[in-house]
């Protein structure tokens, strides 16, 4: 790579799914550029991961979809329904259903006990960014935990702000342990004002 270079930021003046199009059009063409070859996309409906497909060619791209832990709106629910699950994976694409690296164990004690946790205080933080900027991070964490990506390769990720997609980043994933060791390399989209 070049000792400098400029890559183009799409901005999106308003958050949410209305952007999804444009982060996967904008996203796809800079992952190409960069040759990267893992996208890891959050979606719970599966409605994000359809849209991609129409720009990320599966004999190019290993797609991973990176759903909400069960469990997240109620007890012992998944929220991606089993035959969407099931049609993502008869096409190939892995779907990621794990403990969240922003919002497990922390989350639970501050839920008790009002006492915030370092991974708290982390996704809120990332939060200053925007939702997909937080997310993004954390499907990296989890992705590199199950070992379905490596720490070593960076990766492109994309999410949103509640449904569809306005986020995109390159990211150099780390495991959670070692949570100060990732890096964000790249924000290729984003809403202006999170």
């Amino acid at each position: 790579m070049a000792e400098s270079f400029v890559s183009p930021t799409l901005y999106f003046q308003k958050t949410g799914h209305k952007n999804t199009e444009a982060v996967m059009e904008h996203a796809s063409k800079r992952a190409r550029e960069l040759g990267l070859k893992k996208v890891l996309i959050a979606s719970n409906t599966g409605f994000t991961t359809e849209v991609a497909l129409k720009y990320f060619d599966l004999k190019e791209f290993t797609i991973i979809n990176v759903t909400h832990v069960t469990g997240f709106s109620e007890p012992d629910h998944q929220e991606m329904p089993e035959e969407v699950r099931a049609r993502l994976e008869s096409r190939g694409i892995e779907v990621l259903t794990a403990g969240h690296a922003f919002g497990g164990v922390g989350r639970g004690i501050r839920q008790k006990l009002g006492a915030f946790q370092v991974d708290e205080i982390m996704a809120y933080t990332l939060r200053m960014l925007g939702q997909g900027v937080k997310v993004g991070v954390e499907m990296a964490y989890m992705a590199a935990d199950r070992g379905i990506v490596r720490t070593d390769e960076d990766v492109l990720t994309i999410a949103g702000t509640a449904r569809g997609a306005d986020t995109a980043m390159v990211i150099k994933p780390a495991n959670s342990h070692r949570s100060l060791e990732l890096k964000v390399r790249e924000i290729i989209a984003k809403p202006w004002s999170p």
